[in-house]
């Protein structure tokens, strides 16, 4: 069985339905009405710590876009930004951008607001506190800032428990709590370890418990 645990599953594509917002509502609500067509403005910048969905809402809106037939595009770090500015163009860590890209994205954004397209971006701080060009961090707090906040332990049990459920799983609390301080803390990986739990627990015919998990976790047999 050690070959199942190194083969989990990869997650779901990111989607603005299967992001767990709590405390992020407000921004989600507003890169639907982006993926609508409606964006209330031409740069919308969002700012977190790992792990509060940053990545994931970048990409969630650029595959909504894309699934209505608008050019949408994402740039990872260290990606160059394309010539033309999409209708949508989304630029994740931007506190990592070299110089040359830097200058690209304050041309992006000047296109946007003249009308251009959509222009969303994501780091690690606040614009002010940026160490980039202060003529690009301006022009980032000039659009909507959101500031994202991590999911606390009540929202990842909630997603673990409902992760389980919709695979027919039960998942006793005991063992969501031992996922929680004793694995990788990240959703994405947190939810493949619930998807790699079942299929072992089918494959031995034995109750999801601590115990099991902790021999699937050292690649034993049950």
């Amino acid at each position: 069985m050690r070959q199942l645990i190194l083969d989990l599953r990869p997650d779901a594509p990111p989607t603005l339905d299967n992001y767990l917002a709590a405390a992020n509502w407000e921004a989600l609500q507003c890169l639907r009405a982006v993926a609508a067509g409606r964006a209330p403005d031409a740069v919308i910048y969002l700012w977190g710590p790992a792990g509060s969905g940053k990545t994931h809402l970048l990409q969630a809106t650029v595959a909504a876009c894309l699934g209505q037939g608008r050019r949408a595009d994402y740039v990872a770090a260290g990606q160059a930004l394309p010539a033309a500015l999409p209708a949508l163009l989304a630029v994740d860590d931007v506190q990592a951008l070299e110089v040359p890209n830097q200058i690209d994205l304050f041309n992006a954004i000047n296109q946007a607001r003249e009308g251009g397209g959509v222009v969303l971006a994501a780091g690690d701080a606040p614009p002010g506190r940026l160490t980039l060009r202060p003529d690009l961090t301006t022009r980032l707090a000039w659009g909507l800032v959101y500031a994202l906040s991590p999911l606390g332990d009540a929202d990842k049990l909630m997603a673990l428990t409902e992760r389980a459920q919709a695979r027919g799983m039960t998942l006793p609390a005991e063992v969501a709590r031992y996922l929680l301080t004793h694995c990788r803390r990240d959703l994405p990986h947190l939810l493949a370890l619930v998807d790699a739990l079942d299929a072992y627990s089918l494959s031995h015919r034995r109750p999801v418990t601590v115990t099991l998990l902790k021999t699937m976790l050292q690649g034993g047999e049950a």
